[in-house]
């Protein structure tokens, strides 16, 4: 004689549909929910850290902290090898124009890729600091490039713009540069 078949419980039956049923629910929240992919700087309101970086190309100075006080300008982070940042060069040549003064930070970039870039896309900035080991980029919580950072005339960090300036932006980018003068 044999034993009948021991009762599954109506939990046993139902739980991997519930589990698949909650799995597929957060993979839709995943993907309907808007995502923030800015990772704001800590500094926004802090003096920039000091630092003193070499000159990255022969016809511009290097970058340090005591030359950034003064005005209200731009430190702009960027790279030869960054595309977004050959976008956004247009935009950072139209602030040049209107008296806008812009500091670049250069990562980890040979002078001749850095030289080339600058001779196709244009050389906006008033001097530019060579950051090899990116440990300028870090200090001031810069999470990539290209990045923009309005510093007032205290040398205070006062706004972090994370991506490359589009024609769009430029009127935000003056209005904080503004609102950094006083």
């Amino acid at each position: 004689m044999t034993e009948p078949a021991p009762k599954r419980s109506r939990l046993a039956i139902w739980l991997p549909l519930i589990l698949f049923g909650a799995f597929f629910a957060l993979v839709i929240w995943g993907l309907v929910r808007p995502a923030d992919r800015e990772v704001a700087s800590t500094f926004i309101g802090k003096p920039l850290p000091s630092f003193d970086l070499p000159a990255a190309t022969d016809d511009r100075p290097g970058l340090n902290t005591a030359e950034m006080k003064g005005k209200p300008r731009l430190l702009n982070v960027f790279a030869s090898w960054c595309i977004p940042c050959a976008v956004e060069a247009p935009q950072l040549e139209a602030l040049r124009q209107q008296g806008i003064e812009i500091d670049g930070v250069a990562l980890r970039d040979r002078k001749q890729d850095l030289e080339d870039f600058l001779a196709r896309n244009g050389n906006p900035f008033a001097r530019i600091g060579k950051d090899d080991l990116s440990e300028v980029q870090l200090a001031i919580g810069s999470s990539g490039v290209p990045e923009t950072f309005v510093i007032d005339a205290k040398g205070v960090i006062r706004y972090q713009h994370i991506g490359e300036i589009r024609p769009e932006d430029v009127p935000l980018i003056l209005e904080k540069l503004k609102e950094a003068q006083s």
